[in-house]
């Protein structure tokens, strides 16, 4: 299989440096197109939490939906600020 393989390269030199072109071309576009950030995003994880429920008090959504959101969000690993 393998000696085959190295057999037909050896007879077919230039269809193989013309795969290899096209290989090494398609490899040039696809890191063109790679979409990279070049820089990380270094800054601290923080979460905004905003919840509204129409026809209640804000002291009331605060006290049932605010508030067990707060609680929850607390255990995100660094979190560095939390706001609601």
């Amino acid at each position: 299989m393998i000696n085959s393989l190295v057999d037909f390269a050896l007879n077919n030199r230039f269809v193989i440096l013309g795969l290899a072109v096209v290989l090494f071309i398609w490899g040039l576009i696809a890191f063109h197109n790679l979409p990279v950030e070049a820089y990380p995003d270094v800054a601290n994880t923080w979460v905004q939490i905003i919840t509204q429920w129409p026809g209640r008090a804000a002291e009331e959504v605060e006290q049932q939906v605010s508030i067990p959101i707060e609680i929850q969000m607390n255990g995100i690993p660094h979190l560095a600020h939390h706001r609601s």
